[in-house]
């Protein structure tokens, strides 16, 4: 039995101890001493959310299969261990071996969120690791970050020594051979850092600087050595049917956000919604294998014992073999085993009434439609490719394959938004409300329907048509959702509807540190120091002590939401090779400025750039 790193009186005043005690099913354990490399892969959040997390477990995986690299997980402590380790002096620690991070020699965290940005620094200060890249010596480890938000790097560059631009799959051997190479011959951590930034897809932020106009905008941005590559190039995989995939993941001790196997079937999205970050970075869109797909189905669920498998997808109704994927599972794992087929991601144009049979033969859930606007003018201005028509449909066939609770998702503050396409949200949900009430009662699933609709407010990201518009005040955004609540409360089935959105302030910091450049690290650090982290958890969200630190900072925060930007001003982000090209997302910008809908992937190429890539994959196997 292995020494707990933390003793037992302390983890009978902790909420959850076996979060921190390791030893779970399928966890990989190896002899330390045995191996060259020690790398610890970290979820910046609390154990629930970071297990639910496939990429984690694909690195996780990969990585363990090299004899030469022990690579081990970690989570954010919350805040009751958060208090204790910090009184006691503990050093953060790995599950599996329970050493400490600082003995490690990477430290790799994932980005899934910006709100998770203090918690990268409560887990440096935790593990006694600088937080800032320029006051680490070789004694401690390499700080990667990865992930969607690593697509702007710029507001965490201080705190990081090299990001990962891409999937996971790709560089990271060769950026451990890099570094079993640098460690024999025994250089410095910047002759290291200048090797790892060789490598294609891995920017080192700290071998680039920046330069501002008066304004605020950034005036030139590029590399401090002409051996430093200007642009960063995301890496692909392009064959998701012969690469990386945990046979044997992870089973957590308690229950976890995604208590399931996770099937992921495809990469990438044919549609081209204006909004959608994913959508963009994520291309090509390349599907994986049938066979493939069985046999990790089959696999996954004998090791693991989970009861229920969610197949994942930005889109699922878009994967060309979807049907004989579900008919296999149903029949092979429904029926016998009672496994429960989770469809997450299905559009309610593509949506098959056959496969809605065969999933509620096996357990009766709610369905998730998104919409995303009220009418059909805003649908066409963020290019969802939704008419009324797909959506009563979709709806109808829903009600009457059994189901009579209906969750819908909606967005408030998208650019040229009306308060008329505002309550186009109220209407529609009506409308949805009212259909299920047109089958007649025998037939009807239950004695009435409830209708959820839910409203976010819409954040541009970087990569995506939207990132050189303004974003909504929350004065706006408040004004906007008391008025839909009116709206909401004035439709005929109001009883058979619920409304819920998001928080506003919240809202206002993630697209502040969205479209951040490097100078917002400075507001980061700051709120950091005044406590804040697990800022997405809203009884430990403080914006009241952010708005402190981005005045100590000397920072308006409106400078980064508030304005739009032009085609020629120089983007934080603009140093990354995405894939789409910024004349075609400018291109995506006026045509939804002309409400014009872009066919989708399957339909016509829009020439957004992707296929341009090395061994890349459009659709449908066309280079």
């Amino acid at each position: 039995m292995k020494k707990l790193a933390l003793t037992d009186d302390i983890l009978m005043k902790v909420e959850k101890p076996a979060r921190y005690l390791g030893n779970e099913y399928n966890a990989v354990y190896k002899d330390p001493s045995s191996v060259d490399i020690r790398f610890a892969m970290c979820f910046p959040d609390v154990y629930e959310i970071g297990m639910s997390y496939l990429g984690i477990q694909i690195i996780y995986d990969m990585l363990n299969q090299r004899e030469d690299v022990y690579c081990e997980r970690l989570y954010s402590p919350w805040m009751d261990l958060d208090a204790i380790m910090r009184e006691r002096h503990i050093p953060l620690f790995a599950l599996e071996s329970q050493d400490p991070i600082k003995d490690f020699d990477f430290l790799a965290m994932t980005l899934q969120y910006e709100m998770c940005y203090t918690n990268v620094l409560q887990i440096l200060d935790l593990s006694q690791i600088p937080l800032k890249s320029a006051d680490r010596t070789t004694d401690h480890p390499f700080v990667i970050g990865g992930g969607p938000c690593a697509y702007n790097p710029e507001p965490l560059a201080e705190f990081f020594d090299i990001f990962y631009i891409g999937e996971g799959e790709t560089v990271y051997n060769e950026l451990m051979d890099c570094y079993k190479i640098w460690k024999e011959k025994g250089g410095s951590r910047k002759e290291f850092l200048i090797e790892a930034s060789k490598i294609s897809g891995l920017y080192v932020p700290s071998l680039y600087e920046v330069t501002y106009h008066e304004d605020g905008r950034i005036k030139s941005f590029g590399p401090v050595e002409p051996e430093i590559p200007r642009k960063i190039k995301k890496q692909v995989v392009s064959d998701l049917s012969h690469t990386y995939y945990p046979s044997n993941p992870v089973v957590p001790f308690i229950k976890v956000t995604q208590d399931r196997v996770v099937l992921e079937i495809q990469r990438g999205c044919i549609r081209g919604c204006r909004f959608c970050q994913a959508g963009n970075v994520y291309r090509p869109n390349r599907e994986r294998d049938l066979d493939f797909l069985k046999k990790y189905a089959h696999d996954m669920l004998i090791s693991t014992g989970h009861e229920e498998i969610s197949l994942s997808s930005l889109s699922s109704s878009d994967y060309s073999r979807l049907e004989e994927l579900t008919t296999y599972l149903i029949q092979e794992f429904g029926v016998k085993e009672r496994v429960n087929i989770s469809l997450p991601s299905l559009r309610i144009d593509a949506f098959s009434l056959d496969v809605m049979r065969q999933v509620q033969d096996v357990k009766k859930s709610s369905l998730t439609f998104a919409p995303e606007a009220g009418s059909q003018r805003m649908r066409d201005v963020i290019n969802k490719g939704l008419t009324e028509d797909d959506i009563f449909s979709g709806a109808m066939e829903a009600f009457n394959g059994g189901w009579n609770r209906v969750k819908l998702y909606f967005m408030l503050g998208l650019p040229g938004e009306t308060y008329e396409d505002i309550e186009g949200i109220a209407k529609l949900s009506n409308d949805i409300a009212a259909l299920y009430y047109t089958i007649p009662k025998d037939k009807r699933p239950g004695a009435r329907v409830d209708v959820v609709s839910s409203t976010s407010f819409f954040v541009p990201k970087p990569f995506t048509p939207f990132q050189w518009v303004p974003q909504n005040t929350t004065e706006q955004f408040k004004d906007k959702q008391h008025f839909l609540s009116r709206k909401m409360k004035e439709q005929l089935n109001r009883k058979s509807m619920r409304y819920n959105w998001h928080d506003f302030d919240l809202t206002a910091l993630e697209g502040f540190l969205a479209r951040g450049d490097r100078r917002v690290g400075e507001v980061i650090y700051r709120a950091y120091k005044k406590g804040c982290m697990f800022d997405s958890w809203s009884e430990y969200f403080y914006y009241d002590r952010w708005l402190e630190a981005m005045d100590e900072a000397g920072i308006d925060p409106a400078f980064y939401t508030g304005r739009a930007r032009e085609y020629d001003e120089i983007l934080p982000w603009d140093f990354i090779d995405a894939g789409v090209t910024k004349e075609f997302l400018w291109r995506e910008y006026m045509q939804s400025r002309k409400e014009m809908v872009t066919p989708n992937c399957r339909m016509q190429c829009s020439g957004c750039g992707c296929r341009v890539y090395e061994g890349g994959v459009c659709f449908e196997g066309t280079n």
